[in-house]
């Protein structure tokens, strides 16, 4: 009995070791498990707040473009401001330039100062002009203009020349005679001596034909002629107000001569050309009673006749200024020293 009692208890070992060392496992397992869910639970709030303030970061980050965007928006309205009152100043400056230069045709020596008021001056320059008509002894022009000179009872009764208007050098009168002398020179003698009518009945009175197309030398003008011994030599220029296109702008704001307000030539800073002094058409003074209703349909004759005859005729200082400014010039330029450009390319040359 003691012997296998012994045998037993060496086969056997003891439980309370092994007991032991399964508690021992047991709660090295349980301090891991711990351990780890502490880690995991240290991992997930660090996670937890490194993505709350990467939001809060990207958060603010917006707010703060958002700000700038609306500054930038702020700062390009008030560009935007500043470019439009820039550009309202330029045109007001634009504008206040051509009202003092129209202010210094209108007063300078081109021109007299006050419609009505017909001077001795102005009488002279009128008689100066008829005299100078009155050289052509030939021409329709001289014969009309000694049938009203010196023939005015008969002109009188005379039907087709109620229409008549009278010679294209009497319809206006320039102050300067330099300038007068050259508009003469870029219009030709033949144009200046031309008759201006009304109508084209006026036109078809003035001269009449046979059945062969051959002038009636007893009727019309060439008749006048005849009866007080000036026969019409050679050709004749005859305008009609009503067959022309007048202007279609307007006219120069409060001006007694009513010059056209024509587009002023600029350079590329927006300024007039230096020597520019304006457009032949305004540098003509017309008698009161032409201004107003010269035509049927209440057109004035700077708007028809004279607009048709120097259309946008640019006048210069000099002909260095003219020249130095040939890439605005589209319709002819003249200058006070001489230089005249009839159209574009087309050049006159030499002296007078």
């Amino acid at each position: 009995m003691d012997s296998s009692s012994d045998l037993q208890a060496h086969m056997i070992p003891a439980t309370p070791h092994l007991s032991a060392q399964t508690n021992a496992i047991l709660v090295d397992d349980s301090s891991a498990s711990m351990q780890v869910d502490q880690n995991e639970n240290s991992v997930v709030a660090r996670d937890g707040m490194q993505n709350g303030g990467t939001e809060l970061v990207i958060y603010n980050s917006k707010q703060s473009l958002y700000r700038l965007q609306d500054d930038l928006q702020m700062i390009g309205l008030k560009i935007k401001q500043h470019e439009d009152h820039i550009k309202l100043l330029k045109r007001q400056s634009l504008k206040l330039g051509d009202s003092i230069l129209d202010l210094q045709v209108n007063l300078g020596k081109y021109h007299s100062a006050k419609v009505d008021n017909e001077d001795h001056s102005n009488h002279q320059n009128e008689e100066e002009t008829t005299g100078q008509i009155l050289q052509h002894e030939k021409s329709a022009a001289g014969v009309l203009c000694q049938l009203k000179t010196r023939h005015c009872t008969q002109a009188s009764h005379l039907t087709f020349t109620k229409d008549v208007l009278g010679i294209v050098a009497s319809l206006g009168q320039l102050e300067d005679e330099n300038l007068s002398s050259l508009l003469l020179e870029y219009l030709g003698v033949d144009t200046m001596l031309a008759i201006v009518c009304k109508t084209f009945e006026c036109v078809k009175a003035l001269e009449t034909y046979d059945k062969e197309g051959h002038i009636i030398k007893s009727s019309g003008l060439h008749g006048l002629g005849a009866s007080i011994g000036r026969a019409i030599d050679g050709r004749f220029l005859v305008i009609c107000l009503e067959n022309l296109r007048p202007f279609a702008g307007e006219f120069v704001v409060d001006d007694p001569q009513r010059r056209l307000d024509l587009w002023k030539p600029r350079l590329p800073t927006g300024e007039c050309p230096p020597g520019f002094l304006g457009y032949a058409v305004n540098m003509i003074n017309i008698d009161s009673k032409n201004l107003f209703c010269a035509t049927a349909s209440g057109h004035g004759l700077r708007e028809t006749l004279f607009y048709n005859l120097f259309y946008r005729l640019q006048v210069y200082r000099t002909r260095a200024d003219m020249l130095l400014a040939l890439p605005l010039i589209s319709d002819g330029a003249i200058s006070l020293d001489g230089g005249i450009i009839r159209s574009s390319g087309v050049f006159s040359l030499g002296t007078r």
